[in-house]
């Protein structure tokens, strides 16, 4: 019998520089900066949560074995429209890669738009199509 999952805790990006990312994060995307544990660092938004691990990472005993930054392509769903997302995102300087364009999602049809991050990591700023 399979495990029956519940959700998804937190996940875990990978940073050249914390400071920027961190930085990027909160005022792109409006997340929150946590400090908790010995100098560790998360950044929260609603009840979810990214850790962010400097790179090179400090000798943890439970890391991903290639955790390199750029790693990751990570789709946000956020409150549309979406026209008024990627003029914010122009206003703040944040160029698109892609988008706005038809997607699929977990619940169904996505309409998103593409950025990416400090690192390089590829976001992905989506609403569900009605």
């Amino acid at each position: 019998m399979a495990i029956r999952l519940e959700r998804l805790d937190h996940l875990v990006l990978t940073a050249r520089d914390l400071e920027a990312t961190c930085a990027w994060y909160e005022r792109v995307l409006g997340m929150t900066r946590e400090s908790f544990g010995e100098g560790r660092v998360a950044l929260r938004y609603g009840d979810q949560k990214i850790n962010v691990h400097p790179y090179p990472s400090p000798v943890w005993p439970l890391v991903a074995d290639i955790a390199i930054p750029g790693s990751l392509d990570l789709c946000f769903l956020v409150e549309g429209p979406l026209e008024a997302v990627a003029s914010k995102l122009e206003a703040l300087g944040v160029p698109l890669e892609l988008g706005p364009v038809a997607r699929t999602g977990a619940l169904g049809e996505l309409l998103s738009v593409y950025l990416r991050d400090p690192d390089r990591n590829l976001i992905e700023l989506s609403v569900y199509r009605s």
